[in-house]
């Protein structure tokens, strides 16, 4: 990549991103072309974003069609679209539900605090968990058990318990008859790719029921698909139901849109005037949204994450690889050595695109169109990579 696109982009842009390393020109499913030509294999897709992967058909029809009738309506007004998705989504949780719209998994978040507040007046406490990641927002910031995001923007907001992953007496412990809510991720996404151990959802299910706390599940980047079921938790622990679940990432295949769904009574707390965001349910992306779902319904691509999911965990055997964790295609490789991030690099230089989400892990998370053969070269290059860089 020529230098000239990173001085440009240190010039216009603030530094919170660093220096990306590729400029990238197009995409087309799961490859993407940078600006000298170079082609590359996706295999994060946007952090787990571009489900149908780049320029599929029918988003590409979707979007094309409905920039032609109307883009923008406000909240003022009801756009068919944004219905269409809030139907949608409320037959896909398969419970008496209402949805919020808006733009992006931080605000679902943001949203689902302020409707367990409305909820929950007299009661302050937040549960959550160490290692959980809910956006970068003042409020999701709060919630976000990764200490050091937090500490630079302290104080945050008050009466938030974090308690660790996994471990039910202490999530049983925290949770009192002033807990308002317990929010967790059913497979800690930005801290490796954690699967919740068997019975713990569970467990703060009933932890929120004997209190009459509410129990939120963010599905930001588990849900649409990416775990192999349209929500990640419904494969981590069947039969557990949250009170609210939010969702963004692969929902708009590409476009930016979040949703923030409230089960049963939770979904009538917020009142008029509660909320509200003003390009939330915008028409184009609800459009992009309710084809990418279409698709990944027509095109059996829940059966497909599972298959290729289970084909890229078993491809990736290496004696410096601990283990492959996750579900659907959404892996973290464990590695034995803190090299993630020179595997990251090793691998870009052979052209393919993983994540290192943290010193000893590789995220995997590439679009579910991804093909056998497809994951066969990129798990052949990380392991390519994972050599060259233990050599």
């Amino acid at each position: 990549m020529s230098n000239s696109y990173q001085t440009r982009w240190n010039a216009a842009f603030m530094a919170n991103y660093g220096t990306p390393p590729l400029a990238i020109d197009r995409g087309r499913g799961v490859t993407l072309w940078d600006t000298d030509g170079t082609e590359y294999l996706d295999l994060y897709a946007g952090i787990a974003v571009s489900a149908l992967g780049q320029a599929h058909p029918a988003i590409v029809e979707a979007v094309s069609r409905q920039i032609g009738q109307v883009a923008h309506t406000s909240n003022l007004m009801i756009n068919v679209r944004a219905l269409e998705l809030g139907e949608r989504l409320t037959a896909l949780v398969g419970h008496d539900a209402k949805v919020f719209l808006c733009n992006s998994g931080a605000e679902a978040n943001e949203a689902a605090i302020k409707l367990v507040r409305r909820a929950c007046p007299d009661r302050s406490q937040i549960v959550a968990a160490e290692g959980g990641f809910h956006g970068r927002t003042t409020g999701a910031l709060s919630i976000t058990g990764q200490p050091a995001k937090r500490a630079p923007f302290a104080p945050l907001l008050p009466d938030v318990t974090f308690v660790p992953y996994g471990d039910v007496e202490a999530l049983r412990a925290a949770v009192t008859d002033q807990t308002a809510a317990v929010f967790l991720e059913p497979v800690q996404g930005e801290a490796g790719v954690i699967p919740a151990p068997p019975g713990y959802l569970a467990a703060a299910r009933e932890a929120c029921d004997a209190a009459g706390a509410l129990l939120v599940f963010d599905e930001v980047q588990g849900g649409v698909g990416r775990a192999g079921a349209w929500f990640s938790h419904w494969l981590v622990e069947p039969g557990v139901a949250p009170d609210v679940i939010t969702m963004a990432k692969g929902l708009g295949g590409g476009l930016p849109i979040g949703a923030c769904i409230g089960l049963g009574e939770a979904g009538l707390a917020l009142q008029p005037g509660d909320h509200a965001t003003t390009f939330g349910g915008n028409a184009v992306a609800c459009a992009a949204a309710l084809a990418t779902l279409d698709t990944i319904e027509a095109d059996g691509l829940l059966a497909a994450s599972t298959e290729r999911g289970e084909q890229l965990r078993t491809a990736l055997q290496h004696e410096l690889i601990e283990q492959v964790r996750g579900i659907g295609l959404w892996r973290g490789v464990v590695l034995r050595e803190p090299v993630a991030k020179e595997v990251e690099a090793t691998a870009r230089q052979h052209g393919v695109l993983v994540n290192a989400v943290s010193p000893t892990v590789l995220r995997i998370a590439p679009a579910l169109v991804i093909g056998e053969a497809e994951i066969e070269t990129g798990a052949a290059v990380v392991l390519k990579a994972l050599a060259e860089v233990t050599t």
